[in-house]
């Protein structure tokens, strides 16, 4: 029996170059700029919205604030009352708000839900922001003591490439000059004024630190600020929305298929229960079929377009494999035959990802969703992949602990 069918109604992100520490503005202004921002987007009407999910992994943390849905009563005085509550997976935060928000939907409780997805993270320096994100690795047992963890413990990844299939660094700094050259395309992406070119990615020095074997500061998603704020919406509401718009709601895109998957925290025990697996990451490439098999798809050439989790370069080329444009370890090839760039067979992250967009921890996974839309609807601008009409997303929290990959187009 099919789901019953959620509708993205569209929403809006904040500019992720912006630092709002610096405008001496609390994480709550950004929630509030996004939810204002999407009104204006959408014409939502205040009194629809049956209940507010916000994702964020580390407001105590960055801004010394948890509780961060009861923020969104202050809105609209026709807020009291609504229930909202707070997701936190890591990375995946605001990827599993929107899971959250798709049952309650189809469980006929909520008709309309607002997602929000937060991170301020301008607020401390580099080495303690990296502490913090070491959280969502086990920290006692991986992160303590350790300067900047995360990027040793991607750098392990990349490392078990090499140990099974070869991996050569130039194709990761490829990644890099990729993403860069989408971002300056996004008029909100953090690095859309940035310099990056192949010979600095591929550069070690003064100007592009190593940070841990081959993961260099080029090879690395930016601590950035953001908020995105969208709505998921059941068939009924959707239905009057496209007939008050004069819209046709086989043109209003939805979720086709999802996928949630949880590996071991410790990334040694990944490594070892793949160990025999064509792939790296079999718990990833779980949820990726899972939301294939849910939305009725053969395979990756089914897509159009796909967002993934490039929170490190090494990030993305696992995802090349395991989405499925190549066989196990043969991701190189989709990058030196030019699949992934725009106007590539299947372009990936034309938004910049995380290395070029910015990466706002907790609030990544609204902005993929977000920007799905964009694809689908053909309102992405300057980034619009022409065409598309079918999006893949994959939001990881963790070492790829949490993984949650989303199907989003129309069905005529």
């Amino acid at each position: 029996m099919e789901d019953k069918k959620v509708y993205i109604l569209g929403g809006y992100q904040t500019d992720f170059a912006r630092n709002w520490a610096r405008e001496n503005k609390h994480i709550a202004a950004m929630m509030r700029e996004a939810y204002q921002g999407s009104v204006e987007i959408t014409k939502i009407e205040p009194g629809d919205i049956d209940a507010a999910f916000v994702g964020n992994f580390a407001g105590e943390l960055y801004c010394m604030q948890g509780h961060l849905s009861a923020f969104f009563v202050d809105f609209d005085p026709r807020f009291v009352g609504v229930p909202t509550i707070r997701f936190e997976n890591a990375c995946a935060s605001s990827a599993v708000a929107a899971l959250s928000a798709m049952a309650y939907i189809q469980a006929g409780i909520y008709d309309l839900v607002c997602l929000i997805g937060v991170e301020q993270m301008k607020t401390v320096d580099a080495a303690r922001g990296g502490d913090y994100l070491g959280t969502a690795a086990w920290y006692e047992q991986e992160c303590t003591g350790i300067e900047f963890p995360f990027p040793k413990l991607f750098g392990k990844l990349g490392d078990e490439y090499d140990k099974r299939y070869g991996l050569d660094n130039n194709y990761l700094a490829r990644i890099a000059e990729i993403n860069y050259a989408n971002a300056k395309n996004n008029p909100n992406a953090q690095t859309r004024n940035w310099f990056m070119n192949l010979e600095h990615a591929n550069t070690c020095g003064k100007y592009n630190t190593t940070l841990s074997g081959r993961i260099k500061v080029t090879d690395c998603s930016q601590i950035t600020d953001g908020a995105i704020c969208l709505y998921l919406a059941s068939e009924r509401y959707a239905a009057k929305y496209a007939d008050h718009r004069g819209l046709d709601i086989r043109d209003i895109p939805r979720m086709l298929g999802w996928g949630h998957t949880t590996a071991h925290i410790e990334f040694a025990r990944k490594v070892a229960d793949s160990a025999g697996d064509d792939y790296v990451l079999p718990v990833t490439r779980k949820a990726i079929t899972d939301a294939y098999k849910r939305a009725g798809i053969k395979d990756c050439w089914d897509l159009d377009v796909i967002e993934t989790h490039d929170c490190f370069t090494i990030s993305e080329y696992m995802a090349v494999d395991h989405f499925g444009l190549t066989k196990p370890g043969d991701s190189w090839k989709a990058i030196e035959e030019g699949v992934i760039g725009m106007g590539g067979k299947l372009p990936i992250n034309p938004s910049g990802g995380l290395i070029g967009c910015g990466h706002p921890v907790g609030a990544t996974g609204a902005r993929q969703l977000l920007d799905a839309y964009k694809q689908v609807t053909g309102t992405a601008g300057t980034y619009q992949v022409a065409g598309a009409k079918k999006v893949a997303m994959l939001n990881i929290g963790g070492i790829a602990t949490t993984n949650v990959c989303f199907v989003v187009g129309t069905k005529n």
